[in-house]
């Protein structure tokens, strides 16, 4: 079976969806204040391949760019968000309309249940201190069944 990293168009289909995800969220109000400090100049490059790493593709991320314990970290440490969670899920799915030709319906929601699943449970997960991130994290794999464990 094709994972979904393959469904959605190796590192080029998801390039293509990380760039209209940061277009979506730089737009938005509220999702556009977490970018507020700047971010790095190839961001959507690099979730690109974050994003293809999780979803079946090659261990490019954690060989180029640092583990899962990097990644939670730059998202913890702000307090809840819940707010800009919804609003970052709805960019990511508004996103998933601007690229749809290359997405079918079973792969939109594969790749939704991913996002609203990283997005709203590890990314969420230490609201107090980037400190209380454990060492060590594995970058999550998802398939069409969802997490792998």
């Amino acid at each position: 079976m094709q994972s979904i990293y393959e469904a959605a168009g190796g590192g080029e289909g998801l390039l293509r969806l990380a760039e209209a995800w940061h277009r979506r969220v730089m737009a938005d109000e509220v999702v556009s204040h977490g970018f507020s400090h700047g971010f790095h100049p190839q961001h959507s490059e690099r979730l690109a391949t974050y994003w293809a790493q999780a979803l079946g593709g090659p261990a490019t991320y954690s060989d180029a760019y640092g583990d899962e314990t990097s990644v939670v970290r730059m998202h913890s440490g702000n307090g809840p968000h819940e707010e800009m969670d919804r609003r970052a899920i709805a960019c990511f799915d508004r996103a998933l309309s601007d690229v749809r030709p290359a997405f079918s319906e079973p792969l939109r929601q594969a790749l939704h249940d991913y996002f609203a699943w990283a997005t709203t449970t590890t990314m969420s997960a230490y609201h107090d201190s980037a400190d209380d991130v454990p060492a060590e994290l594995a970058l999550p794999r998802w398939s069409w069944n969802g997490l792998q464990r």
